[in-house]
C-alpha cells in the first residue's frame, strides 16, 4: 500500500523506522519545517526528518500541511492512505477527507488521554496501564473511531523514556497490522466510536509542570520526575533562587537524614541528597546544578562540601 506519513517528534520517528521496514514503506514523509533551536539558534530538523533522510525517503516540510500547495504535493505522491503520528499540527480540510480515512497512531487507551502529552500525563496521574490506539483522524481532538487498541502495564520504575520505548514498539506493530487490513490482506478493522463522556485530556506540558512541589507529596513528585525524564526534566527550586534539575529520584522516608551543606537538602546514609516533601522525601539520584552537566546525587553533595 502506498503510504504518506506525517510526523515530527521522536516518538513518530521510531514508528517511521518500523513502517519503513514493512511492506508499507512510505512513498512520502511530511514533517514540520526546520526550526532554530538551542543557544546558537542553529536550524534543526525534526527527528522524523532526520530519520527519513537516513532511510532515504522523500521529505516534504510545508509551513502549513493544509495549504493548497501542500495538499497538491501530497496528492502527487499518489498515497492510498495517510498516517499521522505526533505531527504537532491540526489536520483540516481539504486534506482531512481527500484520501479517505487518515490513520493516527496515538499512545494512549482512548478515550483516556486525548491530546498532546498522553505518555507524560499517564505517568503523572499514576496510571497502572496505558497502550496504543489506531484511530481515524476527524475534525475533533483525537475523538475519531478506534480500529485497533492494545494495552501494556506501566512498571513502577518506568520513566518517559522506557515507557515510550515500549509504546513505540507496540505502535509500530499495530500500525503495520492496520495497514495490512486496509490493504485487504487481513481481517477488516472494526471501527468503534469513542465514548466522549469517558474522555480525559493530556494538556500540553508547560514550564510550570517541571517544578517539584513539596506540598504535592513524595509520590506525586517522584511520578513527575519519571514523567519528564529523560527528555524535559523536573527541578527543585533552592532557597538561593537557583534550580536543581532532577533526572532520577525515588521516594524514601523523611527521617534519618543529616544536614548537608545546602539549606533544604539533607543527606541520607548512602550519601544521596534528600529533599523533604509533605508526606515523605525524595532521594535525588541524578541531578543537574544550574548551568552544569548531569551528575550523580552523591557527587553533587561532595562538590558542595569542597
Amino acid at each position: 500500500m502506498r503510504v504518506a506519513y506525517l510526523g515530527t517528534a521522536s516518538f513518530a520517528a521510531a514508528i517511521l523506522r518500523t513502517l519503513a521496514e514493512s511492506r508499507h514503506r512510505p512513498t512520502l514523509v511530511v514533517s514540520r519545517p526546520d526550526r532554530r533551536q538551542g543557544r546558537g539558534r542553529a536550524l534543526s530538523s525534526s527527528p522524523v526528518v532526520q530519520a527519513a533522510r537516513e532511510l532515504d525517503l522523500p521529505v516534504l516540510q510545508p509551513e502549513s500541511v493544509n495549504s493548497v500547495e501542500a495538499v497538491a504535493q501530497i496528492t502527487a505522491a499518489r498515497p492510498q492512505c495517510l498516517v499521522i503520528c505526533a505531527f504537532g499540527a491540526i489536520i483540516r480540510e481539504p486534506l482531512l477527507s481527500r484520501f479517505g480515512p487518515i490513520l493516527n497512531v496515538h499512545p494512549s487507551l482512548l478515550p483516556r488521554w486525548r491530546g498532546a502529552a498522553p505518555v507524560e500525563r499517564a505517568l503523572l496521574a499514576g496510571d497502572k496501564r496505558t497502550g496504543v490506539s489506531i484511530m481515524q483522524v476527524t475534525a475533533g481532538l483525537d475523538s475519531g473511531p478506534v480500529g485497533l487498541q492494545s494495552a501494556i502495564e506501566i512498571a513502577a520504575d518506568d520513566d518517559y523514556g522506557s515507557l515510550a520505548g515500549k509504546l513505540q514498539e507496540l505502535g509500530g506493530d499495530l500500525l503495520v497490522q492496520a495497514l495490512t487490513a486496509q490493504e485487504g490482506l487481513a481481517e477488516p478493522l472494526r471501527w468503534q466510536s469513542q465514548d466522549d463522556e469517558m474522555a480525559t485530556y493530556a494538556e500540553k506540558l508547560t514550564a510550570a509542570d517541571r517544578q517539584l512541589d513539596p506540598e504535592a507529596g513524595a509520590g506525586a513528585n517522584a511520578r513527575r520526575v519519571r514523567a519528564l525524564s529523560p527528555h524535559i526534566g523536573a527541578y527543585v527550586e533552592l532557597p538561593d533562587g537557583n534550580r536543581l534539575g532532577v533526572w532520577r529520584a525515588r521516594e524514601v522516608a523523611a527521617d534519618g537524614s543529616a544536614p548537608s551543606a545546602l539549606p533544604g537538602i539533607e543527606r541520607d546514609a548512602s550519601g544521596l541528597p534528600v529533599w523533604s516533601c509533605r508526606d515523605g522525601a525524595l532521594a535525588l539520584e541524578v541531578v543537574q546544578p544550574q548551568g552544569k552537566r548531569r551528575m550523580a546525587g552523591a557527587d553533587y553533595l561532595r562538590g558542595l562540601r569542597r
